[in-house]
């Protein structure tokens, strides 16, 4: 992981939201990205401290950077190609 947040293409804010809809908006919005764009995920939920970095390594996508401050989590990652 870097040392400091990568410049994003998308931005998803799912403040207020719980498990499982924090994930399942992250899909939608990966569904619809170019491969190798970033998006930056906003949430206050803290079970995406589990939830994103599962999601990345089930799917293949490229958790670059994540951030933790008063009660909000920040996360990167990059789109991976589809795997053959």
């Amino acid at each position: 992981m870097s040392d400091s947040p990568p410049v994003s293409q998308h931005e998803l804010d799912t403040c207020g939201l719980y498990c499982p809809e924090p994930v399942m908006m992250l899909h939608n919005t990966v569904r619809d990205m170019a491969v190798g764009e970033v998006v930056e995920v906003i949430a206050t939920d803290p079970a995406t401290e589990r939830d994103i970095p599962k999601f990345c390594h089930f799917l293949g996508h490229e958790l670059l950077y994540q951030q933790v401050s008063a009660g909000e989590y920040r996360y990167w990652l990059r789109k991976a190609a589809p795997s053959t």
